[in-house]
């Protein structure tokens, strides 16, 4: 990922905040098959454990998600570790997830010439196949994880919280027999964190008077991904402003 240090984030805990909020991300392999293409990728909503939330979460987080079996990224990962007892396989080479924010848009030359505004962040990491629900390790991963990412889901997506809005689904109100089905067609994955990076290309190193058309430009179109941006370019540009004085001022 082309990182200019001008657009960097380097504060992990607000990379990891960004994932929470825009947990939908791409997962991109490289796996030899037989029979799949070499590069292959899939959305998945993702469930992301901070290293104090869980002892075995790692150092730096954890991913978790699940795929269907069906899924060719997932036949090749199958294809890759099927001389190998059938539990928990953890690949070799690193795999990579892109997490981005919800709103994009076109700058026009009007707001400014020169780059549109965008964010995005990627984690690098090794992943771990969990494909048997016979096996208890892996049931009891698939139950955690439809559970979690249902949670998230429901409460931080919908708005389910109770009081005066609906309450939140929850697995457990599905038929056992569904769940069990559910959890023999699909495949756990877990990606331990190795690195993240992630970047704001919000226009934050131009100056006042640009920054400040970009963001009564977007203000004005009267959309709610107009109104997003617009406040991300104002809040990106008064961070970097304030950076930069700190510089200053040692």
């Amino acid at each position: 990922m082309f990182l200019p240090a001008v657009h960097a984030e380097t504060d992990t805990a607000v990379l990891l905040q960004f994932i929470r909020e825009n947990p939908l991300g791409i997962l991109i392999t490289g796996i030899s098959s037989s029979e799949q293409d070499f590069l292959q990728c899939s959305h998945v909503p993702f469930v992301l454990d901070l290293p104090d939330e869980s002892g075995d979460a790692g150092p730096q987080g954890r991913l978790r998600a699940h795929i269907a079996k069906q899924n060719p990224q997932v036949k090749a990962m199958i294809e890759a570790v099927e001389n190998k007892p059938p539990s928990v396989l953890e690949f070799d080479d690193e795999v990579l997830v892109l997490f981005n924010g919800k709103h994009d848009h076109y700058v026009t030359p009007k707001f400014y010439v020169e780059t549109k505004p965008d964010t995005g962040k990627v984690i690098y990491g090794k992943l771990s196949l969990l494909y048997d629900s016979k096996i208890p390790e892996t049931d009891a991963f698939l139950t955690k994880q439809l559970h979690d990412l249902s949670e998230h889901t429901e409460r931080s997506t919908m708005g389910y919280i109770g009081g005066d809005k609906p309450q939140p689904w929850k697995v457990n109100d599905a038929p056992d027999r569904y769940i069990e089905i559910m959890k023999r067609n699909v495949v756990g994955i877990e990606i331990r964190i190795n690195k993240i990076e992630g970047k704001f290309k919000m226009s934050q190193e131009k100056p006042p008077g640009d920054r400040d058309g970009v963001v009564k430009g977007f203000e004005s179109l009267g959309t709610e991904t107009g109104e997003a941006i617009s406040a991300l370019v104002k809040a990106r540009g008064e961070l970097y402003d304030a950076k930069r004085q700190e510089v200053k001022n040692e």
